[in-house]
């Protein structure tokens, strides 16, 4: 199973409503597959244009690694040395931080992975897991 232009638009449109009932900053949004590929992205009115790349390392370290932004930091904080390798494998694509969170359908398998990146980490991945939450599917961040 992969994950649908129509269902990653959806991700998109209610990690966005999300971010707009929390009040939170502008937010960029992008919605990977599981090989890593964009299959959406949105960056609303006022967010910086660079937020393309942030949204989209944050989900490629999770969908690329299978662990979520939050395991990444972790691992970061504990083995600095392995994140910094794995970024030097993956040609400085992945940002190990929350906003990075990996979407699985119901039996656990991975369809991909949601950036959100804006404001912060956290509320990134409050806002898309609740885009996630939206189409019935399971986030992980």
């Amino acid at each position: 199973m992969t994950i649908s232009l129509r269902r990653a638009r959806t991700i998109i449109r209610k990690a966005l409503e999300k971010g707009r009932e929390l009040e939170l900053k502008p937010l960029s949004v992008v919605v990977l597959d599981a090989g890593g590929h964009v299959q959406s992205f949105e960056r609303e009115d006022g967010a910086a244009p660079g937020r393309f790349a942030i949204a989209h390392g944050k989900a490629y370290g999770a969908v690329m690694l299978g662990m979520a932004g939050s395991a990444q930091m972790a691992r970061a904080e504990q083995q600095a040395y392995f994140m910094a390798a794995v970024n030097g494998v993956y040609g400085g694509q992945v940002v190990p931080v929350p906003g990075g969170v990996l979407l699985r359908d119901k039996k656990g398998t991975v369809l991909g992975a949601v950036g959100v990146t804006g404001d912060t980490s956290d509320n990134d991945a409050a806002a898309a897991l609740a885009g996630i939450e939206a189409v019935g599917l399971v986030g992980e961040a």
